[in-house]
């Protein structure tokens, strides 16, 4: 069987990681969140209490380990799914895919996991950048708003205290960041299927992909 490599592109929030964790899981192959790659990263810095700093990062990179287990992402070894989806840890993880140092290290760790198998992966910057000969290529958008309601009510689910205001500001922060930075910014590749979920739920986005693959 040939290797299939999916790419699917979209902002924080907008959908796009549970429908391609969904869609792996219909297909059988591998989940790459590469987000939570950044957010690990993100987390240890935090930690460790290394500055933001692309030397710094890069540093700290040369001893750090980041693998995925069954949907779990690894941290050194550790299971760390439950502690980077805070606020603090999300605005750190725009920052920090900036850097150069860091984005080098996280791409080289993910072509070579989509070269030795078949992968959903989603991110900023999959299609344009990451998986540019990808066989499928999505772009998943969303209303700033909604995305917002989402991100507040799976915040709150999880006993986070945070107010639906913070939660807006930090995605339309995370929005700007992604889309200006000067490295693989986020944006649509010329050759992606652009999906907008403001009115749709997660099992029919996952139903749409599978119909785009299977035709």
């Amino acid at each position: 069987m040939s290797i299939i490599n999916i790419a699917i592109d979209g902002p924080s929030g907008s959908g796009k990681s549970t429908a391609a964790k969904n869609l792996a899981a219909r297909l059988g192959i591998e989940y790459i969140d590469t987000g939570a790659m950044y957010r690990a990263v993100a987390y240890k810095s935090i930690q460790a209490g290394v500055e933001l700093e692309d030397a710094a990062i890069e540093k700290m990179l040369e001893d750090t380990e980041i693998d995925f287990v069954n949907g779990n992402i690894y941290l050194d070894g550790e299971n760390v799914n439950g502690m980077i989806r805070t606020l603090e840890v999300s605005a750190k993880a725009s920052a920090v895919s900036a850097l150069p140092s860091c984005r080098t290290k996280l791409v080289e760790i993910q072509r070579k996991i989509a070269a030795s198998k078949s992968v959903v992966m989603d991110g900023r910057d999959i299609a344009s950048n990451v998986l540019p000969n990808a066989t499928h290529k999505f772009f998943v958008t969303c209303d700033l708003d909604i995305r917002a309601d989402r991100r507040y009510a799976e915040l709150q689910e999880k006993g986070e205290s945070v107010s639906r205001d913070d939660v807006r500001a930090d995605l339309a922060q995370r929005d700007h960041n992604d889309s200006t930075r000067k490295l693989n910014p986020l944006r649509k590749a010329d050759d992606a299927i652009e999906i907008a979920t403001d009115h749709i739920s997660i099992p029919e986005v996952t139903e749409l992909l599978v119909s785009y693959i299977e035709k």
